[in-house]
């Protein structure tokens, strides 16, 4: 398969988002295969082949990465997909990805590699996805949903701006809005990331 040009789409003081080569989705597999990135995942009937309810990893095997890529890369403003890297070395730390779901509303997801965890970087990837999200795709809001014993996980969303939208057995609700998160960038004193084609 031919591959696409790597692009490195948006970056902040310690961060950048990189959209994958084909060849470096070996890096999603480990992801997905580690059970300690995974914990967070493990104990749910989700109900997919592929999925481990013991340790909450899911499959990616190799056989697989064609289409998944083919559907998840390239696609935007239907959805969007990307690594999370560190600006010092290049090392991939996670995933970030958004999606359409009903007209401009989006729903979203972001994976920090478990040894990277508490160290700031969940915030400054979820900030950089909302801007990718708002600025560059058009979105008029961003969802996400999650269990509300979380709680890293939610206070990383509410201090990007998400709001609680609701709770419904275990699972909480959140959501940003475009003005939400414009409002907060003013606030912050404007904007030190930058939109480029470079890292």
């Amino acid at each position: 398969m031919t591959e696409r040009e790597p692009q490195n789409i948006i970056s902040g003081p310690r961060l950048y988002l990189h959209v994958p080569e084909f060849s470096e989705l070996y890096y999603r597999q480990k992801l997905m295969s580690d059970p300690e990135t995974m914990s967070y995942n493990r104990g749910y009937d989700l109900g997919f082949d592929g999925y481990h309810k013991d340790t909450g990893c899911i499959d990616f095997p190799d056989r697989e990465w064609q289409d998944w890529y083919e559907y998840f890369v390239g696609q935007e403003p239907e959805r969007f997909y990307a690594y999370v890297c560190l600006r010092e070395d290049d090392t991939f730390i996670g995933e970030v990805n958004v999606h359409r779901g009903s007209g401009e509303d989006y729903d979203m997801g972001i994976l920090i590699e478990a040894g990277y965890r508490g160290l700031g970087y969940s915030k400054e990837a979820l900030d950089l996805l909302l801007r990718h999200a708002f600025e560059v795709m058009g979105a008029g809001a961003v969802h996400n949903v999650f269990e509300e014993e979380r709680d890293a996980a939610l206070k990383v969303h509410l201090d990007c701006g998400f709001r609680e939208a609701g709770r419904e057995n275990g699972i909480v609700h959140l959501l940003v809005t475009a003005d939400d998160h414009r409002k907060i960038t003013l606030a912050k004193g404007g904007d030190d990331n930058e939109v480029s084609s470079d890292k």
